[in-house]
């Protein structure tokens, strides 16, 4: 069980961020356990083959025996939707003494595979970066845009639902494994017992695609940060959005109706573009008949705007 404690200031200032490093680092699991992260096979099947001429065991190994990565393979983002690369320059200046203890800890108790050359911190930091270099390239990079969308979206949906209840609705469906009471964020993590105080250190939350639990840093002495599921995992891979049926395509056209069926979660106009197979100046073209017919909205998430059915969008694609 982990406990944070949240003052008034903490909960003002929390924020919520994306990081690259954090899916690649995750998706490492994938394959060591398919029955398990089951709806994110299909991402592993599409890249399995581009991975196969990269030397994946220093990076499987890493993978602890609960599942838990090191701690400083996952440093806390400082910026909403960080670079991949300027996360991965963090892991390359890791102190070596805490490469050795966050790669023990990880393992629980285990014996640290010997193909982790504890030995040598350095040299297995400086390995370890450059694979993950080359794996984000191979098998998270081509497809960061549609993942990154599903996260955005994430960020938005919560965010609303902390201005409409407070905390109390934003951590009621954040995960069953989340409490809020008093002031007290309980996580139900099995294997980690602390408590800390987030006062004056800020609380991150971070959507993940691939995590199907909560995902906490291993030690107490971490900036406070949480990785959660993402919504809309289920559909990241969808290729056939639904359309509304044929009543709303006679209606409205058939662009703009599976436009509308795209917006089941917010969305990104390169991420509609990217579902439907068609340019992001023609989504936008689209989108703007839509917004101005009052069925979808618009708001900014960092960088990009993201679109959403109004109630009345969803009433009519209904």
């Amino acid at each position: 069980m982990i406990e944070l404690d949240l003052d008034v200031e903490d909960l003002v200032g929390m924020r919520f961020a994306v990081s690259p490093l954090m899916e690649t680092v995750m998706s490492l699991r994938v394959p060591l356990l398919p029955t398990y992260f089951v709806l994110q096979m299909p991402w592993w099947r599409r890249v399995r083959d581009d991975v196969a001429g990269l030397d994946m065991r220093p990076l499987t190994s890493l993978v602890g025996v609960r599942r838990w990565v090191p701690d400083f393979l996952t440093p806390r983002p400082e910026v909403p939707v960080p670079d991949f690369e300027a996360e991965l320059e963090l892991v390359r200046r890791t102190p070596p003494d805490r490469i050795v203890a966050d790669i023990t800890v990880a393992h629980a108790g285990r014996p640290v595979p010997s193909i982790l050359r504890l030995d040598d911190p350095v040299r297995l930091r400086d390995q370890i970066a450059d694979l993950l270099a080359e794996y984000w390239q191979a098998a998270l990079a081509p497809y960061w845009t549609r993942m990154r969308g599903v996260l955005e979206a994430d960020m938005l949906y919560r965010a609303r639902q902390f201005t409409r209840g407070g905390a109390r609705l934003l951590f009621a469906d954040l995960h069953p494994a989340v409490r809020w009471q008093a002031g007290v964020l309980r996580l139900d993590v099995a294997g980690i017992d602390y408590r800390a105080d987030v006062t004056g250190r800020g609380l991150c939350l971070m959507p993940c695609l691939f995590v199907r639990s909560t995902a906490p840093p291993i030690s107490a002495d971490e900036p406070p940060a949480l990785a959660y599921p993402a919504r809309g995992i289920a559909t990241l891979w969808e290729n056939v959005p639904p359309t509304g049926g044929d009543a709303l395509i006679a209606l409205i056209g058939r662009r703009k109706a599976a436009l509308l069926g795209c917006l089941d979660r917010p969305a990104s106009t390169t991420d509609l573009a990217d579902r439907l197979g068609i340019t992001p100046g023609a989504v936008s073209q689209q989108l703007a008949v839509l917004h101005a017919a009052g069925l979808v909205t618009r708001a900014r998430a960092g960088r990009v705007v993201l679109y959403a059915l109004t109630d009345l969008g969803t009433r009519l694609l209904r």
